[in-house]
């Protein structure tokens, strides 16, 4: 799986995505349980859209997981220019700002399948940047990704070793990357 998406990483975007994106939404026709999750989900957060147009938001995010996991894989592999290139980023004169004035951050960032890539691309433009990490079930890919996700330096804190050291590494001066559906346990957050 490893040496798969670092040779699809390495094809043009161009060329891969289009692929990549059909069969993401192939994949999420047969993923019957996450699907279903999103449908239920969806249906709650935005009722007055219909059926239809549920189903449409759920197929582009099938569509966008094989994408967003090979570009994590070409971010490990290219120069992060080529990536910077084909990222839109909404607001990044805040970031700017931020960094300007040299202050403390902490972003709070939902669960997505490129949830990695922002902090990744900070990262390899200079900021410091420390985040939590939940071991991968395969140990190949965790030590890979894990790898990946430190190519450009930061740190990285374990989420069963509690949110203490990651709120250490922000007094620091590292921004902080934190997914708040991670649930560490009352022991860990005081």
């Amino acid at each position: 799986g490893v040496f798969a998406f670092a040779g699809i990483a390495l094809t043009p975007p161009s060329f891969r995505n289009p692929i990549l994106g059909k069969l993401g939404r192939f994949v999420g026709r047969l993923a019957k349980s996450s699907r279903r999750r999103a449908q239920i989900n969806l249906l709650y957060c935005f009722p007055e859209k219909s059926e239809h147009e549920r189903e449409a938001i759920i197929d582009a995010m099938y569509a966008s997981a094989p994408q967003a996991m090979v570009m994590m894989a070409e971010l490990g592999l290219r120069d992060p220019q080529k990536i910077l290139a084909r990222v839109d980023w909404q607001g990044k004169e805040i970031i700017d700002e931020m960094q300007r004035n040299n202050e403390k951050v902490i972003f709070l960032v939902p669960h997505a399948w490129g949830v990695d890539i922002p902090a990744m691309l900070m990262a390899s433009g200079g900021q410091k940047m420390a985040a939590m990490f939940h071991n991968q079930g395969n140990p190949v890919f965790d030590y890979v990704w894990n790898t990946v996700r430190r190519r450009f330096g930061g740190r990285m804190h374990a989420r069963n070793d509690g949110i203490k050291p990651f709120i250490q590494s922000v007094r620091q001066g590292y921004w902080g990357y934190y997914l708040p559906d991670q649930d560490h346990g009352a022991e860990h957050s005081e």
